[in-house]
């Protein structure tokens, strides 16, 4: 029999780009009876790939929000951008959530973005259950999958697929003391006991299946139901700021989430800006999930929600007894001159890029006095197509850029691995570099330590030519 309070938690999915993020999320939707037909990214029906660049390109570029429930688990559901060039946006959205979900291709297994990823959940603490998806496909095998997760991810990487038997109580005990004694002496370890090592990240579960022949996914459901804890809030109100953007009609939203107390529509919230102190009154909140909203007279802690009238707010900023995020570590390393047609004036551009900026802070667009030219901080060519399209839709200006320069220069320390992948037409390649610091003055070296085995010369060759360029 259910509980009467239902658990309530915010629930994020982040993935390295094609391993089936935005599907997983159509079919936790369309499982749990919120959607009556599951969409499909390459149909460009994906209910939360709302935006129409979204769904030509296949891929997520804005965070969305929706909601399910699950028995007696309510899920706030945040669909977050895979592409690595809008990871800003990504990092944004972890600081908001009580558990995330780390989407992998069984076919791939886990690639550059995915530890960068891991990396970022770390940092902020976040608890993971591991969804690894796309094992209907050819040559997949969950135990090597499952081997190579807890090499390169966490050895408490652990399969919550398999029965709950001797075996799998003994792996979780060797993840911790007090689970370990309470196994030895009962032979078991509690469902409560593994739901405290999940929130504490001494756990990692992982299940596998497909998201779009709905393989493993009730299982997987079922897992977040008995293995997630509703999370604890103070009584004094407090929220955090996540993400700026702008409805159809052109109205300014902030998304939140309530950290403590509530939010009442008209509450009065203030803060300290670039201009100082400052305070302004709530005048609408609304619920998400899709592109439909329900409009609600107030927000507990735990929910997730739009709210307007607020005009200096900006991602990031703690509100009430919230504090401040830290900056995101993803930063963009490329800078863009924008190329603005004959006619227009740069000084009329300049307030409509303010408010992409305020939207997504990481822009850092720039007007170079010296250049006469406005200037934009960028993750890739993908990230300005997308600002183009923006700009052309949103106020009707077409713009272009030219090529991308290094932001900042400077050199390595000690050796290091870089990662570079290329996407023409959704075929995928992935590079890793070995960096290592030369004698002052001496230039760039080039040699390949790859076996021609794993990929031919012919390849290897045009790598090399590449870097060299």
């Amino acid at each position: 029999m259910s509980q009467a309070q239902p658990k309530r938690i915010c629930l994020g999915l982040v993935a390295h780009v094609d391993a089936g993020k935005t599907t997983l999320s159509e079919s936790l939707l369309y499982t749990s009876g919120t959607l009556r037909t599951m969409g499909r990214v390459d149909n460009r029906d994906a209910f939360l790939d709302t935006y129409e660049l979204e769904r030509e390109r296949g891929i997520t570029i804005f965070s969305k929000q929706a909601l399910l429930t699950w028995d007696n688990l309510e899920i706030t559901l945040l669909d977050t951008p895979g592409h690595v060039d809008f990871s800003a946006e990504m990092e944004r959205t972890l600081q908001v959530l009580d558990y995330a979900v780390l989407v992998i291709s069984g076919a791939d297994g886990v690639q550059g973005h995915t530890q960068t990823l891991w990396r970022l959940l770390r940092r902020y603490e976040i608890p993971v259950f591991l969804f690894i998806n796309k094992m209907d496909q050819n040559g997949t095998d969950a135990e090597k999958l499952l081997l190579e997760l807890q090499e390169q991810l966490d050895g408490s990487c652990l399969d919550f697929t398999v029965d709950a038997g001797e075996s799998f109580y003994d792996a979780i005990a060797m993840c911790d003391e007090a689970a370990l004694e309470q196994f030895l002496e009962h032979g078991a370890v509690t469902k409560e006991m593994i739901q405290e090592l999940i929130a504490k990240r001494k756990v990692f579960p992982c299940y596998f299946g497909s998201a779009l022949k709905l393989q493993g996914i009730e299982q997987f459901l079922d897992g977040l139901l008995q293995y997630t804890k509703q999370p604890q809030y103070g009584d004094a109100f407090a929220a955090k700021v996540f993400k700026i953007a702008r409805d159809e009609q052109g109205k300014r939203l902030t998304y939140l989430k309530v950290t403590g107390g509530t939010l009442p529509v008209r509450m009065k919230l203030e803060g300290n800006g670039e201009d100082g102190k400052w305070e302004e009154k709530v005048n609408q909140i609304r619920i998400y999930s899709g592109t439909k909203y329900e409009a609600c007279q107030e927000a507990k802690a735990g929910m997730v929600c739009a709210v307007a009238g607020l005009t200096h707010s900006r991602p990031g900023m703690g509100l009430g007894a919230e504090k401040d995020s830290a900056l995101p570590i993803l930063e963009p390393v490329l800078k863009y001159r924008m190329i603005l047609p004959e006619d227009m004036d740069a000084a009329l551009m300049m307030p409509k890029l303010r408010q992409l900026e305020e939207e997504d802070p990481e822009l850092h667009i720039v007007w170079d006095e010296q250049l006469q030219e406005i200037q934009a901080q960028l993750m890739g060519e993908v990230q300005t197509e997308i600002l183009a399209a923006i700009l052309h839709d949103r106020f009707g200006y077409v713009v272009e850029f030219g090529p991308g320069r290094i932001a900042y220069r400077e050199t390595i320390a000690g050796v290091t691995e870089g990662i570079g992948h290329f996407e023409p037409l959704r075929h995928y390649a992935e590079v890793h570099l070995k960096l290592e610091p030369g004698e002052r003055g001496s230039g760039l070296e080039f040699a390949t330590e790859c076996s021609e085995d794993l990929l031919a010369k012919n390849w290897q060759r045009l790598i090399l030519t590449h870097l060299r360029e």
